[in-house]
């Protein structure tokens, strides 16, 4: 497979997308730039190399132009970490002219590709009303004009190169449509490189022991992760609301916290295949509990299989910490995906980063740590810890779905 490293950009254009979908505050400026820097080196490869660069990417959820979502308030960030200018295309549609004019170390910038309904190929703006024949007219209309978009923007290039993994799990025109126009001359830039390779460990390749701890809300939201892991880990830890689903189907009070009661059965189903296994799931043990779900409750510490009425479970104890220390302190390989408590409040957010402090320091002493998911890559950034663990994933939505198991349509249109 052609690879970035190995490819001749002297000359040619390459079309690269990217994931630029930044925060924006009120003033438009960036609040967080973490997924520019990621991408950076890809794209100085390629000007090093002789290459010029076309950049897409989205930004937001747009359902059409919007002041608020257009990538040009980004731009001038992008050249302070290029060291370069970099010209912008207002219609991704009609650039011809720019990107004929481009020479070997220039930069364009298309504007956001979810201004347009193509770049996901679902028709927008159908009444409420719609009949089923008038959806699926429209859904035949828009796979129609998608094909002229994705050839129109494929017509730009020498060379395609995906280095969005963020994306990586949707069919857009971007991420996997546009591959197939380029049958040898398509690579993953090294943020797909490097997220692909670092889940592929915990996978395929794991320092023994592996240990996965997983945390969050839902059962529901991790349910795919949790059965593809089960064969592959020696530990797994639950932590956060999702654990007192497991500690209802086991006959445990659990007071006011979070339970999704439709999935106890899957989790008497998950908790069976443990202990045939031999995993032991650590399910009993000390929670902080408060009396309303605010910063401000009064808490206390109690056995989370015997919540009093009227408290709920807001964050993990100082000792279940400490027996996820031992754990951790053991293991060669640690996964950890979701907050193991209320993590946007200051008082219920301790025990999530105190886990972002255990795997900074485990390390340290030569454990392959892979972070990923919102609040627990929040945590250790803020934590600044972001560069002490071996990778954080930013892919959100296609890291689960990676985890799971699926193949994503981002990577397979490369590895095709």
């Amino acid at each position: 497979m052609t690879t970035i490293e190995t490819y001749d950009f002297t000359g040619k254009k390459a079309i690269i997308r990217v994931d630029f979908n930044v925060p924006l505050n009120e003033q438009f400026e960036i609040t967080d730039d973490t997924r520019i820097k990621a991408a950076i080196p890809t794209l100085k490869k390629v000007l090093e190399k002789g290459g010029s660069l076309i950049i897409m990417s989205h930004l937001g959820r747009p359902k059409g132009p919007a002041e608020k979502f257009s990538l040009k308030h980004i731009i001038s960030r992008i050249e302070e970490y290029l060291g370069t200018k970099v010209r912008f295309a207002e219609d991704c549609q009609k650039a011809e002219a720019q990107v004929a004019a481009l020479k070997p170390g220039e930069v364009l910038l298309l504007e956001n590709l979810r201004f347009y309904a193509e770049e996901e190929g679902k028709p927008r703006g159908l009444a409420d009303d719609a009949t089923d024949e008038e959806k699926q007219a429209a859904k035949a209309a828009i796979k129609e004009s998608q094909k002229a978009f994705v050839a129109k923007l494929a017509s730009y290039a020498d060379c395609y190169i995906n280095d969005a993994f963020g994306t990586a799990h949707r069919a857009h025109a971007s991420t996997a449509l546009i591959a197939k126009y380029f049958p040898k001359d398509k690579m993953f830039g090294y943020v797909m490189e490097g997220e692909i390779r670092a889940i592929d460990k915990i996978l395929h390749n794991p320092a023994r022991p592996l240990t996965a701890i997983l945390g969050g809300a839902k059962v529901s939201s991790k349910i795919g992760i949790i059965e593809n892991l089960i064969d592959r880990v020696d530990h797994l830890i639950i932590g956060g609301g999702m654990v007192y689903t497991f500690i209802k189907a086991l006959g445990g009070k659990i007071g006011n916290s979070i339970c999704e009661d439709d999935q106890i059965e899957t989790a008497k189903s998950i908790m069976a295949k443990a202990e045939s296994k031999g995993i032991d799931l650590a399910l009993r043990r000390e929670v902080v509990v408060a009396d309303s779900f605010s910063n401000d409750a009064n808490f206390k510490i109690v056995d989370n299989f015997e919540i009093p009425d009227g408290w709920e479970a807001m964050d993990a104890a100082p000792s279940s910490l400490k027996l996820w220390q031992e754990i951790i302190d053991n293991s060669g390989t640690v996964l950890w995906n979701g907050p193991l408590g209320v993590f946007e409040m200051p008082n219920f957010a301790k025990s999530t980063n105190a886990m972002a402090e255990m795997l900074a320091n485990a390390t340290k002493k030569g454990t392959f740590t892979l972070v990923g998911g919102g609040d627990s890559v929040a945590a250790v950034t803020q934590m600044g810890y972001a560069d002490k663990v071996s990778y954080v994933s930013t892919g959100g939505g296609a890291m689960l779905e990676y985890l799971e198991g699926k193949e994503l349509p981002g990577i397979k249109a490369i590895r095709e």
